[in-house]
């Protein structure tokens, strides 16, 4: 194969990214080497676009927005409802408007509930309202306050606790798998804020009694945090092939009614031209307008020298074998999930992980495609399969979530099929910590340059060439393509009980350390507690 036409092929089809790749450069590193253990952390990242790329790509916007509500009218296939949530102050009021300009305000209706129902309401089931207001076929609405209001505030309240939220998202569920089977596409919205950014702009409002109308209370700077992990419990059980949740980041407005307005007539536009239920095809980025993700945003010049290694190396491997001897550890079991770049030394991090490891107690799991018989199975069969039993652990070379990563981008699955997946895998990972395993994930990164340097060395040495394989190489060429969707991995996927470790690994000493220091606190951490 000749690998300097690869690579040329590889840079032109790059070119076309540079925007994108733009906005990565200069970023602070709010994921710097660090867990991520809360949801759609690249909402929290700077999402900007400059008044000159709004302006330029607005008219175009515009167009379709407008071609698609009226086809949508002709047709009259199909309805759409539009669910507007989020935090106070992220702009959600602001965004409407912006509908309300950009689109035909003869098919475009907006239902504002506030939290306290009216007399007429209450003498009729809670969902009334809602049902009262569904659009015709042909018609576009905006839900703000819609069916998670209530659960979401209470819970936030302390007035239902995990198991009666749980019941209540189960029952959205079922009324939007209702809704999407009788003709309705279904686009939900959370809007989101950092914390800082949140209270400058209520602050801003505080003496604007008008603007009053606009806020739930439960999603007030006083609740910031348990809102947000009210949003991200929603998220997990919501958030599936039919409905998936859209986060917009809302610190610069004109990037976040930009996001909102082409995933708006991308979702329409696909439904008309092929009746695919599904809305969108990237579910945490809108498709079109760069992002700069967690993994985007991980600082790649982390190193450390040849002498602190082998300290650090020796001590580390000491305590994993001293933390699996204890005889807490009897009662928990360990997983260790490695992903990553191609070429980004997951081999070498698992080898000095398990080399201090009695051999009886684990088994490293390399994973590929899926057999003929797991063919015959539910995706996560094999998976529950090689779950390690108490006091033992399982390493993991690649997961289930290659369903995100290479059955995504290559097509072997279909897009419901890893739309659903993200739900799937925090129940399936939800699950086994319930069930007292210890789970730590680690996504490994390097550059396109370092993993091009590695690719050639894999090449020219004799001993390591079955490592690099034609398919390496056509991977290669939509690296933009895996970044996009390990991105929206980590956004979908790190929760507080399963949380990604982002680990720069240009500097494999460092990564090595990196991964088994991380191991050894989330088993002392574990471990102290007695559960």
């Amino acid at each position: 194969m000749d690998c300097e036409l690869e690579e040329l092929e590889f840079l032109r089809k790059r070119c076309s990214f540079s925007l994108r790749q733009a906005l990565s450069l200069g970023q602070n590193d709010p994921a710097k080497n660090k867990s991520v253990g809360t949801m759609f952390q690249s909402a929290d990242l700077p999402q900007n676009i400059s008044k000159e790329d709004f302006e330029a790509r607005l008219p175009a916007l515009r167009e379709e927005l407008l071609d698609a509500q009226h086809k949508l009218q002709e047709n009259k296939d199909f309805a759409v409802v539009i669910v507007m949530a989020g935090l106070d102050g992220a702009g959600k009021g602001a965004a409407i408007s912006r509908l309300y300009e950009w689109m035909d305000t003869r098919y475009l209706f907006c239902n504002a509930y506030p939290e306290k129902r009216s007399e007429e309401e209450k003498l009729r089931p809670r969902m009334w309202r809602y049902w009262r207001d569904l659009p015709a076929r042909g018609e576009v609405s905006v839900v703000l306050g819609s069916w998670y209001q209530k659960p979401l505030g209470n819970y936030v309240y302390g007035k239902t606790d995990d198991d009666g939220l749980e019941r209540q998202l189960s029952a959205i569920n079922r009324f939007e798998r209702m809704l999407t089977h009788e003709n309705v596409l279904l686009l939900k919205f959370w809007f989101t804020l950092p914390t800082d950014e949140q209270k400058k702009r209520l602050d801003g409002l505080k003496g604007f009694k008008s603007h009053r109308h606009y806020f739930q209370e439960w999603t007030n700077l006083d609740n910031h945090r348990k809102a947000q992990l009210a949003g991200e419990k929603a998220a997990i059980h919501t958030s599936t092939g039919y409905a998936p949740w859209v986060v917009i980041p809302s610190q610069d407005p004109e990037y976040r009614d930009l996001a909102m307005g082409e995933t708006i007539a991308d979702a329409i536009t696909r439904k008309l031209e092929d009746g695919k239920s599904i809305p969108n095809s990237a579910p945490a980025v809108v498709s079109g307008i760069s992002k700069t993700s967690a993994v985007d945003a991980i600082d790649l010049s982390a190193t450390l020298s040849k002498d602190d290694y082998k300290q650090q190396l020796e001590h580390w491997q000491d305590r994993v074998a001293q933390l699996m001897d204890k005889k807490r550890f009897q009662k928990r079991s360990l997983v260790c999930v490695f992903q990553g770049n191609d070429a980004a030394g997951k081999g070498g991090a698992i080898r000095r992980l398990t080399r201090s490891m009695d051999p009886r107690t684990y088994k490293v799991y390399p994973i590929a495609a899926p057999s003929e018989e797991e063919n015959l199975h539910p995706y996560l069969w094999r998976f529950w399969r090689r779950i390690p039993k108490k006091g033992h652990a399982a390493i993991f070379d690649r997961s289930w979530y290659e369903r995100i990563l290479v059955e995504r981008i290559e097509g072997f699955c279909s897009e419901s099929d890893w739309l659903r997946a993200y739900n799937e895998i925090n129940f399936f990972e939800s699950d086994l910590t319930n069930e007292g395993v210890i789970l730590c994930k680690f996504w490994l990164a390097i550059s396109e340059e370092e993993q091009l340097r590695r690719f050639k060395a894999r090449e020219e040495t004799a001993y390591k060439n079955y490592k690099i394989t034609e398919e390496d190489w056509r991977n290669r060429l939509k690296w933009q393509e895996y970044s996009i969707a390990a991105g929206d991995m980590v956004d979908r996927t790190s929760t507080r009980n399963a949380p990604w470790t982002l680990v720069a690994s240009e500097d494999k000493r460092y990564a090595r350390i990196k991964v088994l220091k991380t191991v050894c606190q989330t088993l002392e951490k574990a471990l102290d507690k007695g559960k």
